[in-house]
């Protein structure tokens, strides 16, 4: 049986939030980060997806000997810890970009189209690419608090 500590509960989500947001925050605005996603494919992006996934993962159940995905509650087989560090670690990154006013400030400098369609593409890679980060401050808020 997994220990009372161990047990996701909302302030899971609430320490990975800070953990994400405290991370996500200097991609959100570098300009590097938007240079390189407007040049980032499909599968580029899907890489950075997997590699996000795989981070999180790693940082949440193998590299905490006493938490185990089997015992912990699930949505469709997947751990709901795992779930929200994912939504958490992309959204962190969302959100400040939004906030931030990212997007339409950075997308002009790269030469992307002024369109919605092609701020919201070059947003997503660009979300992509600073979730890398921030899973790594939100699996580390969650596991050490």
């Amino acid at each position: 049986m997994v220990g009372r500590r161990k047990r996701y509960a909302l302030a899971d989500t609430a320490q990975q939030v800070v953990g994400g947001f405290l991370l996500a925050g200097p991609f959100v605005v570098t300009e590097e980060v938007w240079v390189l996603a407007s040049s980032m494919r499909w599968y580029h992006v899907l890489a950075t997806v997997l590699i996000v996934g795989g981070i999180g993962y790693g940082a949440l159940y193998k590299a905490d000997d006493e938490r185990d995905p089997d015992r912990e509650a699930e949505v469709g087989g997947v751990p709901v810890r795992f779930l929200s560090l994912m939504v958490v670690s992309f959204g962190s990154v969302l959100v400040l970009a939004l906030a931030f006013g990212a997007p339409s400030t950075f997308a002009p400098r790269v030469d992307v189209a002024q369109t919605f369609e092609a701020m919201g593409v070059l947003t997503l890679k660009a979300t992509c690419v600073g979730a890398i980060f921030a899973v790594v401050g939100a699996a580390t808020a969650d596991s050490v608090f």
